[in-house]
């Protein structure tokens, strides 16, 4: 299978950028013959991936800030097109991102090449909705630069590209529910999924303090990720007399200020960007995620990889099962997430049985398994494409 995958940014990089370079090798790790179009190649990938940057030749780079983020996604996107039409016959899919396939997405298709876009978070209308909600709520004004923010024509160009691609990757349920709220036809949405990393998450000593529960959260600290709920459902709980909760994250300056009173808390931590994340796992008890929303947080498979046991909202997209190796909570309920934190607190048995189950099915969560099971979707798109049925529907 000769895959063409096209990412604009800088792969191998962080957040999204680490996502792609991970999928990238796990595909070529289950058998994918892989041809990476890059914006620009930041870690090498596997031996066995030819790469061919767009907007990089050898040392010298194209600065994404000269012309602009939607200018060098835009150039990123023409070159890539450019190279489609000359690998016609030798491209059996081609793999695209958001902001940056659009023409890639219009040749692939005029060539009869089959295509999947990947969606890294919600459909991206719910997500300046559900943000901008949250905002309202609190009081907090995101800058207009945020990447949550309402952009139209963002937004616009997104729709596009959803509207061409043969399938969009949703990398959970919750994501999928968005797109099919949105009127998105159920054919055109497939399931694939995220990784950790286990050589750098592994599981450490939990537990063996008695007395309290520690409890982490990871991640940027705006009113999108619901951290003000962790902290509403911390303080009511007793969990918070003995125990303490880690906040290991950049704060967005007026969400910082909002939370000031709950953050003073002597229970509560502030310990800003850390490059220590799987060490700060291996010292917890729960990862806590009470996003509004989320594509699929890394850091849930990355806290299970840890032994951490999840308290997340069902927005998050952690690949887990309530009362079976975590507990959910719906969007917004600090209630009945402070239940479950004093439930853990109380009953240290439910805290062992489910870390036990989480860790049971760690291997199905790697970053190796999830380019088994990206391959796999490659193969029902390409064949799905083949069909009357595929043809049909590109029709």
């Amino acid at each position: 299978m000769r895959v063409l995958y096209s990412f604009p940014h800088k792969l191998g990089a962080g957040r999204i950028c680490h996502t792609a370079w991970q999928q990238v090798n796990g595909i070529a790790d289950a058998g994918a013959d892989v041809l990476v179009c890059s914006g620009v190649l930041q870690k090498p990938v596997r031996p066995s991936v030819e790469v061919r940057p767009t907007l990089a030749r050898g040392r010298l780079r194209l600065p994404y800030k000269l012309l602009g983020s939607a200018r060098t996604l835009a150039l990123h996107d023409h070159i890539v097109a450019r190279r489609l039409e000359k690998l016609a016959t030798e491209i059996d899919i081609v793999h695209t991102w958001p902001m940056g396939s659009l023409q890639t997405l219009k040749t692939a298709k005029r060539l009869g090449i089959p295509t999947v876009l990947e969606r890294p978070n919600c459909y991206t209308r719910y997500v300046y909705e559900a943000v901008q909600r949250e905002c309202d709520r609190l009081g907090v004004v995101l800058p207009a630069d945020h990447e949550n923010a309402h952009k139209e024509l963002v937004l616009k160009r997104e729709e596009q590209e959803y509207r061409l691609a043969t399938k969009l990757l949703c990398p959970s349920d919750f994501v999928m529910k968005t797109f099919l709220d949105a009127g998105y036809p159920r054919e055109q949405l497939v399931r694939h999924q995220y990784g950790f990393d286990d050589e750098v998450f592994r599981p450490g000593s939990q537990g063996r303090d008695a007395r309290g529960l520690t409890m982490l959260f990871v991640g940027l600290c705006s009113p999108k990720k619901g951290l003000h709920y962790a902290l509403e459902a911390w303080l009511k709980s007793p969990a918070h007399r003995e125990g303490k909760f880690l906040i290991a994250g950049e704060f967005l300056p007026a969400y910082a200020e909002k939370l000031q009173p709950m953050l003073a808390d002597p229970s509560v931590s502030v310990l800003g960007h850390r490059a220590d994340v799987a060490d700060l796992m291996r010292q917890s008890d729960i990862l806590v995620l009470p996003t509004v929303e989320e594509g699929s947080a890394l850091v849930t498979l990355e806290a299970r990889g840890s032994g951490c046991v999840l308290l997340v909202s069902e927005a998050a997209g952690a690949v887990c099962e309530h009362n079976v190796n975590a507990l959910v909570h719906s969007v917004g309920d600090a209630e009945l997430l402070s239940e479950h934190l004093t439930m853990l607190h109380q009953d240290r048995g439910l805290l062992r049985k489910l870390r036990a189950a989480s860790l049971s099915t760690r291997d199905e969560i790697t970053w190796a398994s999830a380019g088994k099971v990206l391959f796999h979707v490659y193969e029902d798109v390409i064949e799905f494409a083949e069909s009357g049925e595929g043809k049909n529907a590109d029709g």
